[in-house]
């Protein structure tokens, strides 16, 4: 096994430190979300931390590694008798983003219950986790029904396996810790609530910071044995540190006035339901054993609303994650009964109670004391901070082009789906056969069995287990007996919107309702767990203004910059888009592409601007690309030409107002019947 590099030797990123020492405190708070850009030390820290947790005592022999001074009754691998424990280092167990529902879960042993005829349980990572730490890294990538399996398993605490004749319950209680890149795309709103605090990593802009990152890093490769050597005594101190406060916690007191902050502040900044409170108050308690404190003071309230809030005040993926620290500390001021949150009277006040700086208080910030925290919208929405935006776009550059305006609110559209049955990734847009949904039927595995259709396979053999020679109670099964279960659920698509930007889009009222449309479809997108990429055009060409990714907030920040103006090269962008497609066919062939063209049909520039339009239009039926146009024509002369292009595209055309999920029914149906037409 190699050795991990020491959690002491990580330089800075004091924020995800102590937010997962506090956890390694106090499992109870629910574990840690690092968000960070790449190479920021975030996998390092969290494999570095397994190395600093207590050992756990444990049943010998059981799998499910219950604790002897109070196994589980319900363990499948019960009833446990007195004596016979023991102990072992906790477990890290890495849950891979690719990973099975099987492997995850644990499922039914098919080997012994094919050759034995008996029921027998394999465990899975759960299982392996439980008491331990679960990390996954690139978690904002995990596949929907793996999502699904961990949230039950952290609401519950419990894993319930009912499938293939196996009805299996066990414990499953784990510090569920995840990292994740935004820009590879946001984590769905309720994984995310289950992470109890989070943290935001960033690499140091402090050369002599960034040096001492590579001196460490180069002297780990070089002998990582004896560079982990080296950190010993560090490591060993900080073992004993957590040993002690964890042995401090029980007797920590939250008093009633901090008890009163932590309700105040969450309604402040009204987080959905009650956990935020709870996540505060675990997270409070912990800190102020962490500085060995019997008495919750209100700097640590302040701390645990930092880490604990912000990533619950997201209300749709394109919000930053922040917090007004201004608001905070005139909440707690307000709410506050004094610093030594609810201490007897008559206790003498400690002015530094944690000198090694370990309790809490407020994190290094990075900027001057008066800049605007992410989170302030206040901020954001004054005169001032609207000409420092307005200063950060483009201005007009000649050729009519104009400063890009803001998009209008969002609105839940019209479901649109590609017609057919695909075989892409999992998601929640169009039809298609998956690894993961309901079971339609059987089939002979093409390649290597993955999904194992039982009763089937029972069925094919079944009638030769005479000729076979069967004696015994197993079933004599040969491969050609096996049959693959064939499944249908939902798939994730490609969805590329080609987005007009010319001079006849250019009327503020008109773009504006324009970005808002586009944007109800990203938003349609992130729900449907779809790659989307953003082609504008305008003047005389068309560009890539957003590459295809799973980052829908990323397409959202390119549609607020895009400036207007100039003619309409209809085609270019319909040809760009076409290019951008067949890379991305080689790339990923099993998911399907969905193109978006936002226009009002019109073409200028060049010589029969119309005619070229209509022959790349052609282009894209040829290939099978299903498409809609959502039509941006207005006023009362209507020329309907964005209706004759989505026939050239070979798909339907709809207005904005038909594309709200309140307007007309049918779209889909309408998608399906233009494409079938074609």
């Amino acid at each position: 096994m190699s050795t991990p590099f020491p959690f002491t030797a990580v330089v800075g990123q004091d924020d995800l430190r102590l937010a997962l020492l506090l956890n390694a405190v106090s499992p109870q708070v629910g574990g840690v979300l690092v968000r960070g850009e790449k190479g920021t030390a975030k996998s390092t820290a969290v494999r570095a931390l397994s190395a600093l947790m207590p050992e756990v005592d444990i049943v010998a022999g059981c799998r499910f590694s219950c604790d002897p001074a109070a196994p589980d009754p319900a363990c499948p691998d019960g009833p446990h008798e007195a004596g016979g424990a023991g102990s072992r280092p906790a477990r890290m167990v890495e849950l891979p983003v690719g990973a099975s529902e099987d492997r995850l879960v644990g499922a039914l042993d098919i080997e012994r219950a094919l050759a034995e005829g008996v029921k027998a349980f394999e465990p899975g990572l759960l299982a392996d986790a439980h008491r331990g730490i679960l990390y996954v890294d690139e978690v904002n990538l995990l596949h929907d029904h793996l999502v699904d399996l961990l949230l039950d398993a952290a609401a519950m605490g419990a894993s319930y396996v009912e499938r293939e004749g196996v009805s299996v319950r066990h414990a499953a209680r784990f510090l569920l810790v995840g990292t994740m890149n935004p820009e590879e795309g946001e984590l769905r709103p309720q994984l995310l609530d289950r992470f109890g605090l989070t943290v935001e990593v960033a690499a140091s802009r402090e050369p002599d910071q960034r040096v001492e990152v590579v001196r460490r890093r180069l002297a780990y490769d070089d002998d990582p044995a004896g560079f982990a050597a080296r950190w010993a005594d560090e490591e060993t101190s900080l073992r004993a540190r957590i040993v002690a406060a964890r042995a401090l916690l029980p007797s920590v007191r939250l008093g009633d006035a901090a008890l009163r902050q932590i309700a105040a502040t969450c309604a402040a900044f009204e987080v959905d339901g009650m956990r935020a409170d709870i996540v505060m108050a675990r997270t409070a308690t912990a800190l102020a054993a962490w500085a060995g404190r019997t008495d919750v003071l209100s700097e640590d309230v302040r701390q645990a609303a930092l880490l604990a809030l912000p990533h619950r005040r997201r209300r749709n993926p394109f919000d930053a994650p922040g917090l007004d620290e201004d608001k905070l500390d005139d909440t707690l001021q307000e709410f506050g009964d004094d610093d030594r949150g609810g201490a007897e009277p008559g206790e003498d006040d400690d002015p530094d109670p944690d000198p090694d700086g370990g309790g809490g208080g407020r994190p290094p910030q990075d900027g001057p004391d008066d800049a605007p925290s992410p989170g302030d919208t206040s901020a954001q929405d004054s005169p001032a901070r609207e000409e420092q935006a307005e200063e950060g776009r483009p201005r007009s550059a000649g050729g009519g082009e104009q400063q890009p305006v803001r998009a209008g609110e969002p609105f839940r559209t019209k479901a649109l789906s590609v017609p057919g049955i695909g075989e892409g990734a999992a998601g929640r847009r169009s039809r298609a056969r998956t690894e993961h949904g309901r079971t339609t039927g059987a089939r002979r595995p093409r390649g290597a069995l993955t999904k194992l259709h039982l009763a089937a396979t029972v069925q094919a053999a079944a009638p030769h287990q005479r000729a076979r020679g069967r004696s015994g109670r197993g079933l004599v099964v040969r491969r050609d007996d096996l049959r693959q279960a064939t499944r249908e659920g939902r798939e994730g698509n490609l969805v590329l919107f080609v987005v007009d930007a010319s001079g006849s889009m250019a009327a503020r009222q008109r773009m504006t309702a324009v970005k808002g449309a586009v944007l109800s479809l990203l938003l349609d997108a992130y729900q449907r767990r779809d790659k989307v990429g953003l082609v504008t055009f305008r003047g005389k060409d068309a560009e890539v203004a957003l590459p295809p990714t799973s980052s829908v907030d990323a397409a959202a920040a390119r549609l607020d910059l895009l400036p207007t103006g100039g003619r309409t090269p209809l085609a270019a962008g319909l040809l760009k888009a076409q290019h951008v497609l067949r890379v991305e066919r080689l790339r990923d062939p099993s998911r399907r592409p969905l193109l978006v063209v936002v226009t009002d049909g019109r073409a200028t520039g060049g010589a029969e601007p119309v005619a070229l339009a209509s022959r790349a239009a052609r282009l894209h039926a040829a290939e099978g690309t299903a498409a809609i146009v959502v039509d941006c024509e207005s006023g009362p002369v209507r020329l309907g030409l964005a209706t004759s292009l989505a026939g050239d595209l070979g798909g339907t055309a709809v207005t904005l107002d038909e594309l709200r999920a309140d307007a007309i029914a049918g779209l889909v149906k309408d998608v399906q019947t233009a494409r079938r037409a074609a």
